[in-house]
């Protein structure tokens, strides 16, 4: 691309237009001669112009241009290269998509519209992520203020690619730009927020076991019966009544009741005795006649 800035820009009806912006084909050749004396050229434009050119065409115009106003050709610097070694940089301004380059004392943006904004009508730059959203973590925006003394106001460049940030930040700070990075605030507040996020994660987990825990703890199992103190003083508790007598027929220490108790005295004798002996043996029973 070519632009070319005029003063006074070209106006059609209430709009301005103070650049020309020519685009070319890089593989594009162009060969001619001027259409101009030898004695005009070595008169007028001695060293500024040539006769005859063959070179590609944007060069070509460039330095035909150059030669006839006498201005200097401003290139892109060599201080800056963008991630994919690029002169400038993708990205957008309000609804219009085209490329911001760093030039050594200016930035211009083009094709469409034509910006330039030169170094010493900056205030400061800011560097920030699209809403502050993690979502757009991929790309960020360069807000451009201008100084008041320059009627303030301010050009936003936005959906540039997160690649291109270290590459930006060093070519400011080489320039003594005054830089503003909102990118450092909200990826330290991110990391906040996902430690956070963590902490309460960890703290769920734990809570969720202890919560299991203490529900195995109070849980009941139906199935499970456990014997009755009723069961188990029957069978070992020598001071258990049989059920073969009742309180209600001859009440107690009646004549029935003793004699009920004498025989399982005699029982638990032979048990015993059954049990000394080895556990293969039955036990015997033996009741009173």
């Amino acid at each position: 691309m070519i632009v070319i800035g005029l003063d006074p820009p070209l106006r059609q009806g209430q709009t301005k237009y103070p650049f020309l912006v020519m685009q070319f084909k890089r593989e594009e050749d162009m060969e001619f001669d001027l259409n101009i004396t030898e004695e005009l050229l070595n008169e007028k434009y001695a060293g500024k112009l040539q006769m005859h050119y063959e070179n590609p065409a944007h060069q070509v115009v460039s330095q035909i241009f150059k030669g006839l106003t006498g201005k200097r050709i401003i290139t892109p610097s060599r201080d800056f290269s963008s991630h994919h070694q690029q002169s400038g940089v993708k990205c957008s301004l309000k609804a219009n998509e085209g490329h911001l380059f760093c030039l050594d004392k200016a930035f211009i943006f083009v094709p469409k519209p034509a910006v330039f904004i030169t170094f010493d009508k900056i205030a400061h730059i800011t560097m920030s992520r699209v809403g502050g959203s993690v979502s757009a973590s991929r790309t960020f925006d360069v807000t451009v203020s201008l100084k008041s003394s320059e009627g303030g106001g301010e050009y936003q460049f936005n959906n540039i690619n997160r690649e291109e940030q270290s590459s930006l930040e060093d070519f400011f700070k080489g320039k003594n730009l005054r830089i503003k990075n909102d990118l450092i605030d909200d990826s330290s507040a991110l990391l906040a927020q996902a430690l956070k996020d963590q902490d309460m994660d960890d703290d769920d987990d734990v809570a969720a076991a202890r919560g299991s825990a203490d529900e195995d703890e109070e849980s009941v199992d139906e199935d499970f019966q456990a014997e009755s103190e009723s069961d188990v003083a029957e069978e070992y508790d020598s001071a258990h009544e049989s059920s073969g007598g009742s309180d209600d027929d001859d009440g107690p220490g009646g004549e029935e009741d003793e004699e009920e108790d004498e025989e399982d005295e005699e029982m638990r004798d032979v048990e015993m005795e059954v049990r000394e002996d080895g556990p293969a043996k039955k036990k015997v029973k033996t009741s009173k006649k």
